[in-house]
């Protein structure tokens, strides 16, 4: 139940955001990203601009701040990566490591910045977008902007499958956890070396099971007539109003972007 939870990314809410249609809501999400992409280095201006719109869709969500910056801050490891920028991008010397001499230059740090920034805004909208909407709206949007079927239907088995395998998981670390007792005062377990064998058992037979699970599920699916093409029931209407003010958020980061390079 705590894995589930865990990967479970809906919060319901009883709000404006969270009643939009799920096509609207990805659309503009994945547009208003892109336009965040396009901001230049050190351009303070457009990412100030470009973060008021998400604030307003936080604040109308009705999501807890804690929740949004919690889950936000899960990209941060990711964010890493840009970190060698700080050293490798020639320019002007603002600080300097005294371990390794390692220098920090100043375009290193506005190029490091604006990656942050940048990435920070996105991973806002992806959690956001999240939370407020049900996977299986999400799916059933993929489909209705006509991505590939395989694509989606890979998506829909991963997602369905991914708290069936975390749960075996789960129980197969409790099962070793309760034949590993040890004395009181004592260490259970062996060695390193044991350790990570017996935790490459348990990947591997959690491994081979799952592919005889999908192998029981593919067989039961050809039974039941499954041909390739996800049943579904007929979309609902497009919300009007949603998507016009979608629509109005787009344009605005679009505009934010034209009017920053004039």
């Amino acid at each position: 139940m705590a894995i589930s939870t865990l990967l479970e990314r809906y919060h319901p809410r009883d709000s404006t955001i969270h009643r939009a249609d799920a096509r609207v809501k990805l659309v503009a999400a994945l547009v208003y990203i892109f336009a965040i992409t396009f901001t230049r280095e050190g351009d303070w201006t457009a990412l100030v601009l470009l973060a008021v719109p998400v604030a307003a869709v936080v604040v109308a969500s009705r999501l807890p701040p804690r929740l949004v910056l919690g889950r936000a801050l899960l990209a941060l490891p990711f964010l890493l990566v840009a970190v060698p920028l700080l050293f490798t991008r020639p320019g002007e010397t603002i600080a300097q490591l005294p371990v390794l001499a390692w220098t920090v230059s100043d375009e290193g740090a506005v190029a490091v910045a604006t990656i942050l920034a940048k990435s920070w805004l996105s991973v806002i909208i992806a959690v956001v977008l999240m939370a407020t909407t049900e996977a299986p709206s999400l799916l059933r949007s993929l489909r209705t902007l006509r991505l590939p079927t395989l694509l989606v239907a890979s998506i829909e088995f991963a997602y369905r499958y991914l708290f069936v395998v975390t749960d075996e998981a789960s129980r197969m670390l409790q099962a070793r956890a309760s034949r590993s007792a040890a004395l009181e005062g004592r260490r259970s377990g062996g060695t390193v070396r044991w350790r990570g064998r017996v935790a490459g058992n348990l990947v591997g037979t959690l491994f081979v099971r799952s592919i005889e699970r999908s192998e029981r599920v593919h067989a039961a699916m050809l039974a039941r007539g499954y041909d390739g093409e996800p049943r579904q029931l007929a979309a609902p209407a497009l919300d009007r109003s949603a998507a016009v003010v979608a629509a109005l958020v787009v344009l605005y980061g679009c505009a934010v972007q034209v009017g920053v390079r004039l």
